[in-house]
């Protein structure tokens, strides 16, 4: 038996796997990680990307730095420190140096949660803020993208001096990757804004993997132009949160210097299709509810069968995550009654979840191995199952000796490719 330990929560769950199957392991590929976090960081800001340097901002007399929320899990620990003494270096007081939670549509995060995401010692120095996307007295427009996306911002990130960005590069499900200006575009904008951008993501060039001719990703690209990001602070980790690099500069210029390295870490062949796929978000923060763990379903689906099979192992200790989600689930018996819906009332940030797990739930069959209540599961239209062991034992039945069989214990970060892509 092949035995493989998936990520669950804060702990991990094991699954043993006949040695006939010959399971195949989809994981980031073992790379150099960095031995000191803040060196690091210091040398990313001493050599930046692009044009720009901290130095050229001398004359800022405010600065906004947008940071991600609980549901990212940046080390901010190691980011914040550098960037900050720089910056006082600068001759800018602490009082002029706004952290702004990023939290894009996410709810805003209560002051006795700042701790959770940034170190004790920088909140009690600095102004530490939360956006609410839903606060339009705190939002001024920008103008509107090509792709016609109405550009409305945090206020109090447009309107300092410096404007800067802290956070991770990583693969993403439709915008290709994370990272640059989206920390501001997305986590700093109305939910308006949100939702047009987002509604890109139907979009056939908005996948996994793609930056240059993705059209949400470029719609981004053109919001931080317009909001006039000038600086991007990015760490790439690994699937153990260990730092394999840390770039620093002009946005765009940080994006596509690091974007190959995420290739290197993350991106996995694959020669043909799965029958059964095994797969975790990576844990905690990343299956800290149905909301964030969608992620790894979708990746997963790029390389399963039609008719196939998803396990997807996902603490899910905080629920779907989005109450409009829930609430806009009621009375669906049906992926064709969610289609249909989501085609009537158009893209709405919430609502979108509902229609990329039935994107994928209506191809696969999926199991969902978490700690959310059965209804709740069932009324999502997920097939709830308590334990892995139960899930394996309802795949075994399904399941011919050809069978293909893969494992993603990371699967919210790993860009499965299959031949042709």
């Amino acid at each position: 038996m092949a035995k493989f330990f998936l990520p669950y929560g804060r702990d991990r769950l094991a699954v043993s796997l006949p040695d006939e199957w010959q399971a195949e392991l989809l994981a980031p590929k073992k790379v150099t990680t960095l031995p000191d976090p803040v060196a690091a960081v210091e040398q990313a800001l001493d050599n930046p990307c692009g044009k720009v340097c901290l130095p050229d901002f001398a004359g800022a007399r405010s600065v906004a730095i947008a940071i991600s929320d609980k549901t990212r899990p940046v080390p901010h620990g190691a980011l914040l420190p550098p960037l900050l003494r720089r910056l006082e270096a600068l001759g800018l007081p602490p009082e002029a140096i706004t952290l702004l939670i990023a939290t894009g549509s996410h709810r805003p995060m209560s002051q006795d949660e700042f701790v959770n995401i940034v170190p004790a010692g920088i909140l009690e120095r600095y102004p530490v803020v939360s956006h609410d996307a839903n606060d339009a007295r705190n939002l001024i427009n920008l103008g509107m993208t090509h792709m016609g996306t109405s550009v409305e911002i945090n206020r109090g990130f447009v309107q300092a001096d410096l404007r800067i960005v802290v956070g991770n590069l990583e693969p993403h499900q439709f915008m290709g990757f994370s990272g640059g200006v989206k920390g501001a575009a997305i986590g700093l904008a109305g939910k308006e804004t949100i939702n047009q951008n987002h509604a890109m993501m139907t979009d056939s060039s908005a996948r996994l993997g793609r930056f240059d001719d993705n059209a949400a990703r470029r719609d981004v690209e053109e919001m931080g132009r317009l909001i006039g990001v000038q600086f991007a602070l990015n760490a790439i980790l690994n699937q153990t949160k260990e730092f394999v690099g840390v770039l620093a500069g002009e946005p765009e210029a940080v994006m596509r210097k690091g974007i190959p390295l995420v290739r290197e870490v993350y991106q996995v062949q694959v020669p043909a299709p799965f029958d059964l796929l095994i797969a975790s978000p990576g844990g905690h923060p990343k299956d800290i509810n149905l909301y964030q763990s969608q992620k790894a379903l979708a990746h997963a689906a790029l390389v399963t069968k039609d008719g196939g099979m998803i396990i997807l192992v996902a603490a899910c200790p905080e629920g779907a995550g989005s109450q409009s989600y829930e609430q806009w689930m009621e009375g669906m018996t049906s992926y064709d009654a969610v289609f249909q819906r989501f085609r009537r009332e158009g893209f709405r940030i919430g609502p979108h979840k509902a229609f990329q797990i039935a994107r994928d739930a209506a191809r696969v069959r999926v199991l969902l191995v978490s700690q959310m209540r059965p209804d709740l599961v069932k009324r999502l239209l997920l097939e709830p199952v308590s334990r892995l062991d139960e899930a394996m034992w309802l795949a075994f039945g399904n399941l011919s000796a050809e069978a293909r069989v893969g494992v993603m214990p990371w699967a919210n970060a790993t860009i499965p490719a299959l031949p042709d892509e």
